[in-house]
């Protein structure tokens, strides 16, 4: 399996769009920096027809270490979760086509 890289996404832009390369890289930088500066200020990203991203809140909780069996208190964190839509579900595993 082959993964999908910055300059393979600016690539396809150009490919697509037909700007230049060094402009393609920079819209992709441009595209990916709001997005990260959305989630940085805690807001949700929606792309219709890909997917929502948002920061999640998870709490202070209590972990063991697996060598010893301590108990050590995990601190509360924000992570990052993705949630795919519809459409890329479909796309990902399409249906099964209902016998006739």
């Amino acid at each position: 399996m082959e993964t999908l890289t910055r300059s393979g996404l600016a690539e396809a832009i150009y490919a697509a769009v037909g700007l230049s390369r060094s402009e393609s890289a920079a819209l992709l930088e441009a595209v990916l920096e709001a997005v990260s500066a959305a989630l940085e200020d805690g807001q949700q990203v929606k792309i219709t027809g890909f997917g929502t991203f948002a920061v999640r809140h998870k709490g202070q909780r209590v972990g063991r270490n697996p060598k010893t069996g301590e108990e050590v208190p995990i601190p509360p964190r924000r992570v990052l979760a993705f949630r795919p839509s519809q459409q890329l579900r479909g796309r990902i595993n399409p249906r099964e086509a209902v016998p006739a």
